[in-house]
């Protein structure tokens, strides 16, 4: 009995926190076509005239209010890697449409070291369109939940 109820603490704890992917990643996820559930929207939200609530985009940051390391992954996804982990240049799904839309495929998740992490860390940029390039990118530093464009 014991077993049972804990087994089923483990899944509705599972699927509050948005499942429990090999890298704990709740929305960037490998190619071809593996799931992934949404991370949490928190972005502003307007109402239209029309009454239908619209996402405000996110805010912009340039490259020099970037961490160093950030600039140093910008650098690797131009030259089209290596990259420090095997997870980098996987599909980012933007469930939660946090950023714009476009097409499944478009965006790639990279990792932003974070010195002294044991881990991954919480540091991302994901970037859109064609793969080397970095005109379509942003930057979070909270896994997902939040994001700023990275200005050219």
């Amino acid at each position: 009995m014991k077993r049972a109820w804990a087994f089923s603490c483990i899944l509705a704890l599972s699927a509050m926190l948005g499942g429990c992917g090999k890298d704990g990643s709740r929305n960037a996820t490998r190619e071809p076509g593996a799931s992934a559930s949404q991370a949490p929207a928190q972005l502003g939200q307007a109402t239209s005239a029309s009454g239908a609530q619209e996402r405000s985009a996110p805010a912009a940051v340039t490259k020099a209010q970037l961490p160093g390391e950030a600039a140093e992954t910008l650098r690797l996804i131009k030259a089209g890697g290596p990259f420090p982990f095997g997870e980098d240049g996987v599909l980012f799904r933007n469930s939660a449409v946090l950023l714009p839309q476009h097409p499944r495929g478009y965006y790639h998740a990279y990792t932003v070291r974070t010195p002294g992490s044991a881990d991954r860390g919480q540091r991302r940029i994901v970037c859109g369109g064609p793969r080397r390039q970095t005109g379509d990118c942003y930057y979070t530093d909270d896994y997902y939940a939040s994001f700023k464009r990275i200005a050219q």
